[in-house]
Parts: C-alpha cells; sequence; structure tokens
C-alpha cells in the first residue's frame, strides 16, 4: 500500500466504482414537520387572511376596536377592557403597534365603556365583522347603544 490517496474517480468514468451503501434521505430537522397548519398556528392567522385562504365561516355580527398605544391614564384600563373581549390580539412593534379586540352585540356594555376611553383617538378604528364600514364611528356605535337597557 502506499500512502499517497488515490484520486477520486470521476462522475462521468463509466469504470468507477458504485458505492457499498446508499444514504438515507433525510433532511433534518424538516422531516416531522406537518403538512398542514396547526390550530394555534390558524388562530394566530389575521382575519383578512383567514377569509382569502378559507373563506369567511358564518359568524354572529362583531364590533372590533384596533387602537395604538396611547398616553393617559386610561390606557391600562383600555388594555384590560381590550382582553376581556372575546377576542384579543396585539400587533406590530414600536410606533405600529396595535391592540385588536372583537366584541360581540351582546358586550354591548363593554364596548360603550372601550369606545368612551379610545373614542377620542383618531387612529382608532371601528371594524364591523372585521371590515372597515362607513359612519362606523357616527352611525354603527350609537345603534348599539339602543340595546343597552
Amino acid at each position: 500500500m502506499s500512502d499517497r490517496p488515490t484520486p477520486a474517480p470521476d462522475r462521468d468514468d463509466p469504470g468507477r466504482e458504485t458505492p457499498a451503501y446508499r444514504p438515507l434521505e433525510r433532511f433534518w430537522p424538516y422531516v416531522d414537520l406537518p403538512e398542514t397548519p396547526t390550530d394555534e398556528e390558524l388562530a394566530a392567522l389575521d382575519p383578512q387572511l383567514a377569509a382569502a385562504l378559507f373563506g369567511t365561516p358564518p359568524r354572529p355580527f362583531s364590533l372590533t376596536f384596533v387602537f395604538p398605544p396611547f398616553d393617559g391614564p386610561d390606557y391600562a384600563r383600555a388594555v384590560e377592557l381590550a382582553r376581556a373581549s372575546e377576542e384579543y390580539r396585539e400587533a406590530g412593534v414600536g410606533a405600529e403597534r396595535r391592540h385588536r379586540a372583537r366584541f360581540r352585540s351582546q358586550d354591548v356594555l363593554r364596548i360603550r365603556e372601550l369606545w368612551a376611553i379610545i373614542g377620542r383617538l383618531d387612529a382608532a378604528e371601528v371594524l364591523l365583522d372585521d371590515q372597515p364600514m362607513p359612519y362606523a364611528r357616527e352611525l354603527w356605535l350609537p345603534l348599539l347603544w339602543l340595546l343597552i337597557r
């Protein structure tokens, strides 16, 4: 035997030897990933993206407030009320951070209390069934106040 390494056979060389084993076709860590998203991933989707991907499921009427952080003593109470909603989500970072709270019509007292705090903000949005509607502030919210007994 010599101490010199033998040159690797050329790939185009028909006389080269075939390997004694075949490597497994596994690509760690991607082998065990599910092909469908989990329930947690689906729940975290933005409502507009979920509607585009899967269509809009029939749901009861909802009102959603989207508002940015603001300075003031009522901010903590506004976030507390938003977190008590049926569905709450925070999105964005820094100046783009938004709180998103979805309420049903039976939560009209909490809706009015939260709106009394965030209604003065120009950046506060009112969405009906996750869609911006004309006159949502001026028409739809006062119509909801009629449900208060």
